[in-house]
């Protein structure tokens, strides 16, 4: 049996994200206030997949730093759940608004990792 290649798995993953809805204003809203007040997993796990293709298309920024893309999807990923961790649905903005610092954050600081471990392997 054959495995899929990298590239065949990102597709399939990209596709499968693409089938969650963006959530409207107002879902977000209701979704965010019901995570941030009863700790609603469910409602979490909502805010998350909706926003994962805006993951995807702030990675693709990056690709041309040598790394893997989806790497850099994970490390955004990460990103994402952390941002909807501490967001708070009543000042005002959207999720992804805030979401996107998080998601830059967790890529730019997975990128500056990559960097120091492949300039101590070169040196060596």
């Amino acid at each position: 049996m054959e495995l899929p290649s990298v590239a065949s798995t990102l597709e399939i993953y990209i596709a499968q994200i693409n089938r969650y809805p963006i959530l409207s204003a107002d879902e977000e809203f209701r979704y965010a206030v019901k995570f941030k007040k009863y700790n609603d997993m469910d409602a979490a796990e909502m805010l998350v997949v909706s926003n994962l293709r805006f993951v995807v298309k702030i990675a693709h920024e990056y690709r041309n730093y040598g790394v893997k893309l989806a790497d850099l999807i994970q490390e955004g990923n990460i990103g994402l759940m952390h941002a909807v961790k501490k967001f708070d649905p009543y000042k005002g903005y959207r999720l992804i608004s805030y979401a996107v610092w998080w998601i830059r954050a967790y890529i730019q600081n997975f990128l500056i990792k990559s960097w120091s471990l492949v300039k101590i392997g070169t040196t060596q």
